[in-house]
């Protein structure tokens, strides 16, 4: 039995040799699950028909196994024989079809561009047989013949219009696009071939050099990892070893006085034994004296007073000062004062450690400013003042974020870092990266600023004040303008008058911005330079008590 005579057992709905095989009305036979799921898709519309010839029964068949037809296929079963695979054979919904089959049809081997027809492998001989066919144009299968004839002429679509860019026909050329700069489709697919060629050769060296930016990229990524475990590494080894210094340091200290208390402790309990043991011998002496008091030979009395009258050398006593628990105090205020300075040391060091961290540079490029109040937010910082820096006749409260120019001086200690003349308080926290914080103020005025550590506290020269020397940079803020301070130059800057004033700061960028903040935000002032340390928010009080400046707590 040969191929041909093989397909006519197969279903045309799975496309297999049929199962348990059935035929309905119209003559043409199904596998019986085949059917009847095909039949199941059309009980809502209650009109049966047959997926081949498309004939159409109002009531549902009664489908019955045809049992000849049932034996032919299990003696094609015996020989071994199997359904062709359909995917060679016939078009499936997805495949295109040949035009020229007649009833179930052959895939589409090639389309012709100019018949704009598609054809199965059988009737595409004509073309390869007669040279009627030698001109025309071979392509491989497509759906989409039909969009190269014209809508208007129902003419194939064999020219180019440039002028209009779009394809038309011989008729298009001569009537609608004439006068148009016209060319054959050839020649236009020419020209745009090798405009797609040089696009391609762009294309890939593009994909080339992207290639190299990923690799680039993933060795960076592999250096970073690397540098940050080592550094990790060291860091922990160092840390560790200053741990144990710390711990050596407070072993010796407890050795040292633990061996000085048994060494003072003895000294008193010699002394106390000394004491003790005078005492015994005065209570001694006084007695016997007492005895001889009440002796009434006066001869007997004369004669042992002078050895009983002669008390023995008293013990030296100037030495006992009582200072009642203060002995090792100030041990403890040597101790607390290291300490003092090893916070002091940790934190400005660990500024620089952050500075540090924060300036490793990779290839990328940072995000741009923010231009939304909700775009700084993301970079809103938590600032508190620090109580060391701040002018006496400052009062610091809500948590060392608000600061009141006072008519009294306030109860601070004496400190290196305090501003001694001027109205100035600096932030506990030192700057880096991107930072935004917001300044509210009431009163006359106030200078939001920031600087470098390293300014000057003492005295009321330039030297110490925001704004006035190349260490700092200031806005000043009152009820009738804006002035912009840097190294005692000022630069008028106008803009809405606020109350609250917010600043953006990214230090590895060089860029400190200043915004007028109300319902909107208004940028007042931008500097574009390079800073070279950690940077303070500063607070500058004009001279008028009563004057405030608070650090917002943004949301």
């Amino acid at each position: 039995m040969n191929q041909m005579d093989q397909t006519k057992f197969c279903c045309s709905v799975c496309l297999d040799l049929l199962k348990d095989p059935v035929t309905i009305p119209c003559g043409h036979s199904y596998c019986m699950n085949c059917i009847k799921s095909f039949w199941d898709g059309e009980e809502e519309k209650k009109i049966y028909s047959c997926p081949q010839c498309r004939q159409t029964f109002t009531a549902r068949p009664v489908l019955v196994k045809n049992t000849m037809l049932a034996d032919l296929v299990e003696e094609l079963k015996k020989t071994g024989l199997q359904a062709a695979p359909a995917d060679h054979c016939y078009a499936g919904p997805e495949d295109v079809a040949c035009d020229v089959c007649t009833g179930r049809k052959m895939k589409a081997f090639k389309s012709c561009l100019f018949c704009l027809a598609s054809y199965c492998e059988k009737h595409l001989q004509t073309h390869f047989i007669s040279s009627a066919f030698e001109t025309h144009k071979l392509v491989e299968p497509s759906k989409k013949l039909q969009e190269n004839i014209c809508s208007r002429h129902d003419e194939v679509m064999k020219m180019f219009c440039r002028t209009d860019q779009q394809s038309i026909c011989y008729l298009c050329s001569v009537d609608e696009h004439k006068g148009h700069n016209t060319v054959s489709a050839a020649a236009e697919r020419t020209e745009r071939q090798r405009e797609l060629e040089v696009s391609r050769q762009n294309i890939q060296q593009r994909i080339q050099d992207r290639e190299k930016d990923v690799k680039l990229l993933q060795q960076e990524v592999e250096a970073i990892n690397q540098s940050a475990d080592q550094t990790v590494e060291h860091s922990e080894k160092i840390f560790t070893e200053l741990i144990h210094l710390i711990q050596k340091r407070s072993s010796d200290v407890k050795q040292q006085i633990r061996s000085q208390q048994e060494t003072e402790v003895s000294r008193v309990k010699e002394l106390e034994e000394k004491l003790e043991q005078e005492i015994t011998e005065l209570k001694r002496k006084d007695a016997e004296l007492k005895q001889l008091s009440h002796t009434e030979d006066h001869i007997q009395f004369l004669h042992n007073y002078p050895s009983l009258s002669a008390l023995s050398e008293s013990t030296d006593s100037s030495s006992i000062n009582i200072r009642p628990l203060s002995y090792f105090e100030d041990v403890t205020a040597a101790v607390s004062e290291v300490r003092d300075k090893l916070q002091d040391i940790l934190r400005e060091e660990w500024t620089n450690i952050s500075l540090t961290v924060t300036e490793v540079d990779v290839l990328l490029s940072d995000p741009p400013e923010p231009k939304t109040r909700a775009g700084f937010l993301k970079y809103s910082c938590e600032i508190t003042l620090d109580p060391n820096t701040a002018n006496k006749q400052l009062l610091l409260s809500e948590g060392n974020r608000k600061v009141t120019l006072m008519n009294q001086q306030q109860s601070y200690s004496d400190h290196p870092d305090r501003f001694t003349v001027r109205y100035q308080v600096l932030s506990r926290e030192s700057l880096t990266g991107r930072c935004y914080w917001e300044v509210e103020w009431r009163g006359r005025g106030v200078y939001v600023a920031v600087t470098y550590k390293s300014i000057s506290r003492k005295g009321g020269g330039n030297e110490c004040a925001f704004g006035l020397n190349d260490k700092s940079w200031s806005l000043d803020c009152d009820n009738n303008s804006y002035t912009f301070w840097y190294d005692n130059i000022q630069t008028p800057v106008s803009g809405p008058r606020s109350s609250r004033v917010g600043v953006y700061l990214d230090h590895r960028a060089g860029i400190l911005s200043f915004y007028s903040v109300s319902e909107t935000m208004t940028l007042l002032h931008r500097v574009q330079t390079t800073f070279t340390q950690p940077l303070y928010a500063g607070l500058w009080l004009h001279y008028n008590y009563g004057d405030t400046a608070e650090l917002i707590k943004v949301k």
